[in-house]
Protein backbone atom coordinates (compact mmCIF):
# COMPACT_ATOMS: atom_id res chain seq x y z
CA UNK A 1 0.00 0.00 0.00
CA UNK A 2 2.80 2.38 0.94
CA UNK A 3 4.58 1.56 -2.33
CA UNK A 4 1.41 2.25 -4.32
CA UNK A 5 0.91 5.64 -2.57
CA UNK A 6 4.53 6.58 -3.21
CA UNK A 7 4.27 5.55 -6.87
CA UNK A 8 1.04 7.46 -7.42
CA UNK A 9 2.54 10.49 -5.72
CA UNK A 10 5.53 10.38 -8.06
CA UNK A 11 3.27 10.00 -11.11
CA UNK A 12 1.16 12.95 -9.96
CA UNK A 13 4.31 15.08 -9.54
CA UNK A 14 5.53 14.13 -13.05
CA UNK A 15 2.14 14.92 -14.57
CA UNK A 16 2.13 18.30 -12.82
CA UNK A 17 5.59 19.07 -14.23
CA UNK A 18 4.43 18.08 -17.74
CA UNK A 19 1.38 20.31 -17.36
CA UNK A 20 3.60 23.22 -16.32
CA UNK A 21 5.87 22.69 -19.32
CA UNK A 22 2.90 22.60 -21.69
CA UNK A 23 1.38 25.75 -20.20
CA UNK A 24 4.75 27.52 -20.28
CA UNK A 25 5.10 26.70 -23.98
CA UNK A 26 1.66 28.16 -24.67
CA UNK A 27 2.53 31.28 -22.65
CA UNK A 28 5.74 31.88 -24.61
CA UNK A 29 4.01 31.33 -27.95
CA UNK A 30 1.13 33.67 -27.12
CA UNK A 31 3.54 36.24 -25.70
CA UNK A 32 5.13 36.58 -29.14
CA UNK A 33 1.75 36.81 -30.86
CA UNK A 34 0.59 39.55 -28.47
CA UNK A 35 3.89 41.46 -28.65
CA UNK A 36 4.03 41.20 -24.86
CA UNK A 37 6.80 41.41 -22.29
CA UNK A 38 6.66 39.44 -19.03
CA UNK A 39 8.15 41.20 -16.01
CA UNK A 40 8.63 39.05 -12.92
CA UNK A 41 9.54 40.02 -9.37
CA UNK A 42 12.24 38.04 -7.58
CA UNK A 43 9.73 36.69 -5.03
CA UNK A 44 7.55 34.94 -7.62
CA UNK A 45 7.34 31.17 -8.00
CA UNK A 46 10.29 29.47 -9.79
CA UNK A 47 8.07 28.37 -12.70
CA UNK A 48 7.06 32.00 -13.25
CA UNK A 49 10.74 32.96 -13.40
CA UNK A 50 11.14 30.50 -16.26
CA UNK A 51 8.79 32.43 -18.58
CA UNK A 52 10.16 35.87 -17.68
CA UNK A 53 11.75 38.34 -20.05
CA UNK A 54 13.15 40.09 -17.00
CA UNK A 55 13.39 39.11 -13.32
CA UNK A 56 14.33 41.75 -10.79
CA UNK A 57 13.53 44.04 -7.91
CA UNK A 58 11.11 46.97 -7.96
CA UNK A 59 13.70 49.41 -9.32
CA UNK A 60 14.86 47.10 -12.09
CA UNK A 61 11.30 46.23 -13.05
CA UNK A 62 10.31 49.92 -13.11
CA UNK A 63 13.19 50.67 -15.46
CA UNK A 64 12.34 47.75 -17.73
CA UNK A 65 8.71 48.89 -17.83
CA UNK A 66 9.91 52.33 -18.87
CA UNK A 67 12.18 50.95 -21.61
CA UNK A 68 9.98 48.29 -23.20
CA UNK A 69 8.71 48.57 -26.77
CA UNK A 70 6.12 45.81 -26.23
CA UNK A 71 2.44 46.62 -26.60
CA UNK A 72 1.42 44.47 -23.61
CA UNK A 73 3.09 44.32 -20.20
CA UNK A 74 2.35 41.23 -18.12
CA UNK A 75 3.40 42.03 -14.56
CA UNK A 76 3.94 39.02 -12.34
CA UNK A 77 4.08 40.74 -9.00
CA UNK A 78 1.60 42.71 -6.92
CA UNK A 79 -0.82 45.52 -7.66
CA UNK A 80 1.35 48.57 -6.95
CA UNK A 81 3.98 47.22 -9.38
CA UNK A 82 1.47 46.97 -12.20
CA UNK A 83 0.20 50.45 -11.36
CA UNK A 84 3.75 51.79 -11.63
CA UNK A 85 4.12 50.13 -15.04
CA UNK A 86 0.91 51.81 -16.19
CA UNK A 87 1.99 55.19 -14.79
CA UNK A 88 5.04 54.93 -17.05
CA UNK A 89 3.20 53.39 -20.03
CA UNK A 90 -0.39 54.64 -20.31
CA UNK A 91 -0.49 53.78 -24.00
CA UNK A 92 0.17 50.08 -23.30
CA UNK A 93 -2.00 47.31 -21.94
CA UNK A 94 -0.81 46.39 -18.43
CA UNK A 95 -1.98 43.04 -17.10
CA UNK A 96 -1.80 41.68 -13.56
CA UNK A 97 -2.55 37.95 -13.90
CA UNK A 98 -3.86 37.75 -10.34
CA UNK A 99 -5.77 40.93 -9.56
CA UNK A 100 -6.06 39.96 -5.88
CA UNK A 101 -2.27 40.12 -5.46
CA UNK A 102 -1.94 43.17 -3.25
CA UNK A 103 0.59 44.48 -0.75
CA UNK A 104 -0.38 44.82 2.94
CA UNK A 105 2.31 47.45 3.45
CA UNK A 106 0.98 49.57 0.58
CA UNK A 107 -2.48 49.33 2.14
CA UNK A 108 -1.18 50.80 5.40
CA UNK A 109 -1.06 54.34 4.02
CA UNK A 110 -3.62 56.36 2.04
CA UNK A 111 -3.44 59.62 0.12
CA UNK A 112 -5.43 61.20 2.97
CA UNK A 113 -2.75 60.08 5.44
CA UNK A 114 -0.07 61.77 3.34
CA UNK A 115 -2.07 65.00 3.10
CA UNK A 116 -2.57 64.99 6.86
CA UNK A 117 1.17 64.64 7.48
CA UNK A 118 1.99 67.32 4.91
CA UNK A 119 -0.25 69.74 6.84
CA UNK A 120 1.53 68.82 10.07
CA UNK A 121 5.02 69.16 8.52
CA UNK A 122 4.63 71.79 5.77
CA UNK A 123 8.39 72.22 5.26
CA UNK A 124 9.12 68.53 4.75
CA UNK A 125 9.65 66.70 1.47
CA UNK A 126 7.50 63.61 0.86
CA UNK A 127 9.38 60.48 -0.20
CA UNK A 128 7.18 57.45 -0.78
CA UNK A 129 8.40 53.92 -1.17
CA UNK A 130 7.36 52.44 -4.51
CA UNK A 131 5.34 49.98 -2.38
CA UNK A 132 2.42 52.43 -2.31
CA UNK A 133 -0.70 53.09 -4.34
CA UNK A 134 -0.76 55.45 -7.31
CA UNK A 135 -2.84 57.87 -5.24
CA UNK A 136 -0.14 58.03 -2.57
CA UNK A 137 2.52 58.54 -5.24
CA UNK A 138 0.43 61.41 -6.63
CA UNK A 139 0.76 63.23 -3.28
CA UNK A 140 4.51 62.58 -3.08
CA UNK A 141 7.51 64.58 -4.20
CA UNK A 142 9.72 61.56 -4.85
CA UNK A 143 9.44 57.81 -5.01
CA UNK A 144 12.17 55.37 -4.04
CA UNK A 145 12.82 51.64 -3.90
CA UNK A 146 14.79 49.68 -1.33
CA UNK A 147 17.70 49.75 -3.79
CA UNK A 148 17.94 53.55 -3.95
CA UNK A 149 16.11 54.87 -0.87
CA UNK A 150 19.28 56.23 0.74
CA UNK A 151 20.38 57.86 -2.51
CA UNK A 152 16.97 59.45 -3.11
CA UNK A 153 16.65 60.86 0.42
CA UNK A 154 20.23 62.11 0.39
CA UNK A 155 19.61 63.93 -2.90
CA UNK A 156 16.42 65.81 -2.00
CA UNK A 157 16.97 69.53 -1.21
CA UNK A 158 15.21 69.32 2.17
CA UNK A 159 16.44 68.71 5.71
CA UNK A 160 13.16 67.09 6.77
CA UNK A 161 11.65 64.11 4.97
CA UNK A 162 8.28 62.46 5.45
CA UNK A 163 8.87 58.81 4.58
CA UNK A 164 5.97 56.49 3.68
CA UNK A 165 5.02 53.81 4.54
CA UNK A 166 7.78 51.53 5.86
CA UNK A 167 9.18 52.37 9.29
CA UNK A 168 12.00 49.81 8.98
CA UNK A 169 13.27 51.12 5.65
CA UNK A 170 12.92 54.65 7.06
CA UNK A 171 15.06 53.67 10.06
CA UNK A 172 17.71 52.23 7.75
CA UNK A 173 17.70 55.38 5.62
CA UNK A 174 17.93 57.61 8.72
CA UNK A 175 21.07 55.76 9.80
CA UNK A 176 22.71 56.61 6.48
CA UNK A 177 21.76 60.26 5.89
CA UNK A 178 22.16 63.49 7.82
CA UNK A 179 18.49 64.46 7.71
CA UNK A 180 15.46 64.27 9.94
CA UNK A 181 13.30 61.36 8.81
CA UNK A 182 9.68 61.36 9.96
CA UNK A 183 8.46 57.82 9.38
CA UNK A 184 4.96 56.50 8.84
CA UNK A 185 4.46 53.39 10.94
CA UNK A 186 3.80 50.89 8.19
CA UNK A 187 5.70 47.65 7.68
CA UNK A 188 5.96 44.53 5.53
CA UNK A 189 4.34 41.65 7.46
CA UNK A 190 6.64 39.11 5.78
CA UNK A 191 9.83 40.92 6.78
CA UNK A 192 8.45 41.90 10.17
CA UNK A 193 8.06 38.22 11.06
CA UNK A 194 11.81 37.60 10.69
CA UNK A 195 13.20 37.68 14.24
CA UNK A 196 16.74 37.85 15.63
CA UNK A 197 16.35 34.35 17.06
CA UNK A 198 15.47 33.04 13.58
CA UNK A 199 18.75 34.41 12.24
CA UNK A 200 20.78 33.15 15.19
CA UNK A 201 19.26 29.68 14.89
CA UNK A 202 20.12 29.55 11.18
CA UNK A 203 23.65 30.77 11.93
CA UNK A 204 24.06 28.06 14.57
CA UNK A 205 23.41 25.48 11.82
CA UNK A 206 25.62 27.32 9.31
CA UNK A 207 28.30 29.12 11.36
CA UNK A 208 30.38 30.08 8.31
CA UNK A 209 27.45 31.80 6.59
CA UNK A 210 27.07 35.51 6.01
CA UNK A 211 23.69 37.18 6.51
CA UNK A 212 22.12 39.08 3.63
CA UNK A 213 19.11 41.10 4.83
CA UNK A 214 16.49 43.24 3.14
CA UNK A 215 16.17 46.76 4.63
CA UNK A 216 12.47 46.10 5.30
CA UNK A 217 13.62 43.85 8.16
CA UNK A 218 13.55 44.99 11.77
CA UNK A 219 16.57 47.11 12.87
CA UNK A 220 17.73 44.41 15.30
CA UNK A 221 17.81 41.90 12.42
CA UNK A 222 19.75 44.33 10.24
CA UNK A 223 22.29 44.69 13.06
CA UNK A 224 23.25 41.03 12.44
CA UNK A 225 23.58 41.42 8.68
CA UNK A 226 26.83 41.39 6.75
CA UNK A 227 25.00 42.83 3.74
CA UNK A 228 21.84 44.99 3.63
CA UNK A 229 20.49 44.91 0.10
CA UNK A 230 17.44 45.03 -2.13
CA UNK A 231 16.64 41.70 -3.74
CA UNK A 232 18.73 42.32 -6.87
CA UNK A 233 21.47 43.77 -4.68
CA UNK A 234 21.56 40.45 -2.86
CA UNK A 235 22.67 38.71 -6.03
CA UNK A 236 25.54 41.15 -6.47
CA UNK A 237 26.57 40.77 -2.81
CA UNK A 238 26.60 36.98 -3.10
CA UNK A 239 28.73 37.14 -6.24
CA UNK A 240 31.25 39.56 -4.73
CA UNK A 241 31.55 37.95 -1.30
CA UNK A 242 34.16 35.30 -0.56
CA UNK A 243 31.65 33.47 1.63
CA UNK A 244 30.26 30.15 0.39
CA UNK A 245 27.08 30.15 2.48
CA UNK A 246 24.43 32.78 3.17
CA UNK A 247 21.41 33.22 5.41
CA UNK A 248 18.87 35.14 3.30
CA UNK A 249 16.68 37.41 5.47
CA UNK A 250 13.89 38.17 3.04
CA UNK A 251 10.96 36.41 1.36
CA UNK A 252 12.05 32.84 0.65
CA UNK A 253 11.31 33.12 -3.06
CA UNK A 254 14.58 35.03 -3.32
CA UNK A 255 16.58 31.84 -2.77
CA UNK A 256 15.71 30.54 -6.26
CA UNK A 257 17.23 33.47 -8.23
CA UNK A 258 20.23 33.47 -5.88
CA UNK A 259 20.91 29.78 -6.51
CA UNK A 260 20.45 30.31 -10.23
CA UNK A 261 22.85 33.28 -10.31
CA UNK A 262 25.48 31.77 -7.99
CA UNK A 263 25.05 27.96 -8.21
CA UNK A 264 28.37 27.22 -6.54
CA UNK A 265 27.20 28.80 -3.26
CA UNK A 266 24.54 27.76 -0.74
CA UNK A 267 21.61 29.85 0.49
CA UNK A 268 19.36 29.22 3.48
CA UNK A 269 16.23 30.92 4.85
CA UNK A 270 15.93 32.01 8.47
CA UNK A 271 14.78 29.31 10.89
CA UNK A 272 11.14 30.24 10.25
CA UNK A 273 10.77 30.51 6.49
CA UNK A 274 9.21 33.88 5.50
CA UNK A 275 6.66 33.68 2.71
CA UNK A 276 4.54 36.41 1.09
CA UNK A 277 1.18 34.85 0.19
CA UNK A 278 0.41 37.63 -2.31
CA UNK A 279 3.58 36.98 -4.28
CA UNK A 280 2.67 33.32 -4.58
CA UNK A 281 -0.81 33.90 -6.04
CA UNK A 282 0.40 34.17 -9.64
CA UNK A 283 0.47 30.85 -11.53
CA UNK A 284 1.33 29.82 -15.08
CA UNK A 285 -2.34 29.19 -15.81
CA UNK A 286 -3.24 32.73 -14.72
CA UNK A 287 -0.50 34.20 -16.91
CA UNK A 288 -1.80 32.20 -19.87
CA UNK A 289 -5.37 33.33 -19.19
CA UNK A 290 -4.25 36.96 -18.96
CA UNK A 291 -2.54 36.72 -22.36
CA UNK A 292 -5.54 34.97 -23.90
CA UNK A 293 -8.13 37.46 -22.63
CA UNK A 294 -5.99 40.59 -22.10
CA UNK A 295 -7.48 40.74 -18.60
CA UNK A 296 -7.26 41.72 -15.76
CA UNK A 297 -6.07 45.15 -16.83
CA UNK A 298 -4.59 47.67 -14.40
CA UNK A 299 -5.46 51.30 -15.21
CA UNK A 300 -4.71 54.47 -13.26
CA UNK A 301 -7.01 57.51 -13.74
CA UNK A 302 -5.17 60.07 -15.87
CA UNK A 303 -5.29 62.90 -13.31
CA UNK A 304 -3.71 60.59 -10.70
CA UNK A 305 -1.26 59.09 -13.20
CA UNK A 306 0.17 62.43 -14.32
CA UNK A 307 0.78 63.57 -10.75
CA UNK A 308 2.27 60.21 -9.72
CA UNK A 309 4.50 60.20 -12.80
CA UNK A 310 6.44 63.19 -11.48
CA UNK A 311 7.52 61.30 -8.35
CA UNK A 312 8.33 58.10 -10.24
CA UNK A 313 10.37 59.89 -12.90
CA UNK A 314 12.41 61.66 -10.25
CA UNK A 315 13.28 58.25 -8.86
CA UNK A 316 14.28 56.88 -12.25
CA UNK A 317 16.43 59.92 -13.05
CA UNK A 318 18.90 58.78 -10.39
CA UNK A 319 21.40 56.36 -11.93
Amino acid sequence: MAYRETYLGEVSCIEEMLDEEAIAEQVLKLKEERNAVILVHNYQRPEIHMIADFVGDSLGLSRKACETQAKVIVFCGVHFMAETAYILNPEKIVLLPEIRAGCPMADMVTAEDVLMMKREYPRACVVSYVNTSARVKAESDYCCTSANAVEVVASVPFSEVLFFPDRNLADYVASNVDKRIIAWQGFCPTHEMIMVDDIKEALAEHPEAEVIAHPECRPEVLSLAHHIKSTSGMVDAAIRSSAKEFIVATESGMIHPLKKAVPEKDFYPPAKEPLCPNMKLTTLSKVLWALQTLEPKVIVPEEIRVRALRAVERMLELK
